[in-house]
């Protein structure tokens, strides 16, 4: 039996999986691992921990689910976006990586902007610049760790560190190279101008491939660490979010991808580059060769509920909370509520957004509340559609969903009736690493190309907008009112 396994670093812990051809999922492998705070709003982590669970991760889906190592056919990696990784000449990790919820970089991004100009930067990169992403960490660290920056032979993202450790090529995927805010995303090459401004030469960038495109093949010395056979090809994959999206099957604009986590993103597929004017949804290269996507992405979604069962009712199970709201009207009798709470970037980019509940009366009940939580955070995903369909994106019939909050059957109704549009959960549950197997198999010869791997994704269940959809629509009306009335005061709160 031949199989594939698609490679997960997140945030907190790598995922390995192992599918067949067929798209079953054999086994599956995680270790965990924890990042540093080492300041008010900095976020780092030492790659050398991506690796270590890595190796950890392989050998459990190996040799926990009887797997024969010498069956794998190809090796796909996905992981965490944005996070900025620098080796020195001889390949030696600089200092820890920078990640992308870090927070530091507000001045270099306003400096960015500044050197390029709004407009350019959004026609060249497809995105404003946020703090999040690797070029403003790069200028960081130009400014506050010359010695460090100076010391740059090679700048990767976190999943390309694992690849490096695999194969020793030094190489990322089209999809993850948008994240950085150094690529010429319509173009699909890195931009000389961007690099430029952060101080880098191109020759310090990887090599920019197509997802399922081979990158290297597994070395002696981490075969014998892993347990892969030596020379497993291993291909480009995907930054998280597009290889999720290729997991869930919207590889085409036909199906799209809605994830709801603790942030919540909806994902949109197209044949051509398209850009939102003012960069408030993000454009990226898809996974998918010759294809891009815009992307909305909520700081606040699935979180925001469990912010709120953690603080106002912690002994109420999920699942008794949302079963209380399912009794309250759709409107939540006029109670809203802003899913700001650690900020904002689609559709306000601003990290001074703050979360609201407007309009409470004495007739207000906790179940008022819970349904207000989900109905803003469905309103807040609509938002982020609308902006693609504003720019020229096309909204798909059919959204497949993932993610925690995606288990509440009243959660999908309502984003349903609020985008217009069906909402299905599929049969895996993997996400990225799924996403990022079905790439290898592409890359292993499996499929003929990634839409044929999405084959395998199938769909489990579905729901359609309802009969609530025109009080939701007016609730939401409503809901969008609240933020410019806001603003001012949440940059004045203390």
């Amino acid at each position: 039996m031949s199989i594939v396994i698609g490679i997960d670093s997140s945030t907190t812990a790598t995922k390995a999986i192992a599918i067949d051809d067929t798209g079953a999922v054999l086994g599956v492998g995680i270790r965990e691992y924890d990042y540093e705070t080492p300041a008010p709003g900095w976020t780092e982590q030492h790659p050398m921990l991506w690796w270590e669970a890595t190796i950890g991760a392989v050998r459990d889906v190996l040799e926990v689910n009887g797997l024969d190592g010498s069956s794998v056919d190809a090796v796909g990696l996905t992981g965490q976006m944005h996070g900025l990784v620098m080796l020195d000449a001889v390949g030696d990790v600089i200092r820890p990586a920078l990640l992308w919820n870090d927070q530091r970089t507000a001045t270099e991004c306003d400096d960015i902007r500044e050197a390029i100009g709004t407009d350019r930067l959004v026609a060249i990169t497809g995105n404003d610049a946020m703090t999040g992403f690797t070029a403003p960490k790069i200028a960081w660290v130009r400014r506050n760790e010359p010695e460090h920056h100076a010391a740059i032979a090679h700048v990767m993202l976190p999943k390309d560190y694992v690849r490096y450790r695999l194969t020793g090529a030094i190489a990322t995927d089209m999809a993850d190279g948008s994240g950085t805010l150094l690529m010429d995303v319509p173009n699909r090459r890195w931009s000389a101008e961007m690099a430029e401004v952060v101080g880098l030469d191109l020759s310090q960038l990887p090599e920019l491939l197509e997802g399922p495109d081979i990158t290297g093949r597994i070395h002696a010395e981490a075969a014998a660490a892993s347990g892969l056979p030596e020379g497993t090809p291993v291909v480009a994959g995907g930054g998280d979010q597009a290889a999720n999206a290729v997991g869930v099957g919207a590889v085409d604009g036909s199906v799209g991808a809605l994830s709801l986590g603790t942030s919540g993103v909806v994902f949109v597929a197209s044949d051509e580059p398209v850009t939102e004017p003012r960069g408030r949804v993000h454009a990226f290269c898809h996974a998918v060769p010759g294809r891009w996507h815009n992307m909305g992405v909520m700081l606040s979604a699935a979180g925001s509920l469990r912010w709120y069962r953690d603080t106002l009712a912690p002994d109420v199970s999920f699942g008794d909370l949302v079963a209380e709201a399912e009794s309250i009207p759709a409107g939540a009798e006029g109670l809203r509520f802003l899913p700001y709470l650690t900020g904002e970037r689609t559709p306000h980019p601003d990290p001074d957004a703050k979360g609201a509940f407007v309009g409470l009366t004495v007739r207000h009940t906790r179940a008022h509340l819970t349904r207000a939580v989900i109905e803003g955070v469905a309103f807040g995903l609509a938002d982020g559609l609308r902006l693609m369909t504003d720019a020229g994106i096309r909204t798909p019939e059919t959204f497949h969903a993932s993610g925690g909050g995606t288990r509440s059957r009243l959660w999908r109704q309502i984003i349903a009736d609020v985008m217009s549009a069906d909402i299905a959960t599929v049969e895996t549950v993997e996400g990225a690493a799924y996403g990022a197997a079905l790439l290898a198999g592409v890359g292993a010869g499996w499929w003929d190309d990634v839409d044929g791997a999405a084959t395998v994704v199938h769909r489990a269940e579905t729901v359609s907008p309802g009969p609530d959809a025109d009080a939701l629509a007016s609730a939401h009306e409503s809901y969008r009112l609240l933020y410019p009335a806001l603003a001012d005061s949440f940059h004045h709160s203390t």
